[in-house]
């Protein structure tokens, strides 16, 4: 009897809170549930979306890409305004929009094609012909590796062409400060021809992709000729120009070979690249051989320059003392 009346006592204390528990328990256990919904959506986008919402996804491929372009374009947007730096919208003659970012519309030209490519610096003096047997020197090892491949020596000629009127412009240009003087604009000249050998570059590089070896070649040919020019055109200006002069000779002797194998049919004459027509301002049909013509009447204007500012240190004058041919080419 003690017995059944201390179990009666224990469940009469104990069952409401047994019992009660209970409810909560289930109630928040529903919860849970409809908690985990959400977290699971969050994990396993893919399995908890619709098949609608994946088609939706699916058909509107453009959108997504045009929204990621807007995005970009804001960022360069905002990082513009901070700093006051505005691009600004170039547009051709034809009111279309200006594609190029490495030149301006006002950096272009119509090549003196009439200029005499025959042209040839006859060597006298001693330094003079050291700098035309070493340059003649060096067409034989060129012609054995590229043989007809015209692009591809159009290619490694210019990376060796535009280093000379850049090295010598630097120099001049920190003569000009140490010295506290003028140059007499050649700094701007040689900045000019180093900038217009370099389009030559671009513009080839839409005929033809350099292959691994012929960029070893260039890395190898770029780091020694840079600093053998450098100290050249130290100790001897005007031997560095004659250099150049005779190298630019060559220059035009190959791209006239490039036109022979084109004319003759055995290089295809295709259309002429794009960034080529809006520089030179050719023709909308022109053609690669338009493109080697007007690059070879560039060389033959460097010959010039160049054979021209070796002359004005030969009659014991400087630069700065003779008006520079700016805008020659």
């Amino acid at each position: 009897m003690s017995s059944r009346m201390a179990g009666a006592t224990l469940l009469r204390h104990l069952g409401p809170r047994l019992f009660a528990a209970a409810e909560p328990a289930s109630g928040s256990l529903v919860a849970s549930a409809r908690g985990i919904m959400p977290a699971a959506a969050r994990i396993f986008p893919a399995r908890m979306a619709s098949t609608d919402a994946k088609q939706v996804a699916a058909e509107k491929p453009e959108e997504a890409a045009t929204a990621a372009t807007t995005e970009q374009s804001n960022k360069k947007n905002a990082v513009a305004s901070y700093w006051g730096v505005q691009p600004r919208k170039l547009v051709r003659e034809d009111g279309t929009e200006w594609p190029w970012f490495c030149f301006t519309p006002w950096d272009t030209y119509r090549a003196d094609t009439s200029i005499d490519v025959k042209k040839h610096h006859e060597p006298r003096t001693l330094p003079d012909k050291v700098a035309y047997y070493a340059v003649r020197s060096l067409r034989v090892p060129m012609d054995l590796f590229f043989q007809r491949r015209h692009s591809s020596h159009a290619l490694l000629l210019e990376t060796v062409a535009a280093v000379p009127p850049m090295v010598g412009g630097v120099l001049l240009h920190l003569r000009s400060l140490r010295r506290f003087e003028h140059s007499g604009g050649w700094i701007r000249a040689l900045m000019e021809e180093a900038e217009n050998e370099r389009m030559h570059l671009m513009t080839f590089l839409e005929v033809t992709q350099p292959r691994w070896w012929e960029r070893a070649l260039v890395v190898a040919a770029q780091g020694v000729f840079f600093n053998a020019y450098f100290v050249g055109y130290l100790v001897s200006p005007k031997f560095a120009h004659r250099f150049v002069g005779y190298l630019e000779e060559e220059a035009v002797h190959s791209y006239t070979e490039y036109l022979k194998d084109l004319e003759a049919g055995i290089i295809e004459n295709t259309p002429a690249p794009a960034i080529a027509i809006d520089y030179w301002r050719l023709p909308a049909d022109a053609t690669l051989k338009d493109v080697v013509t007007v690059v070879r009447a560039d060389e033959a204007h460097h010959r010039d320059a160049n054979h021209y500012a070796s002359d004005i240190h030969y009659q014991g004058l400087t630069l700065k003392e003779t008006p520079a041919p700016l805008g020659f080419h």
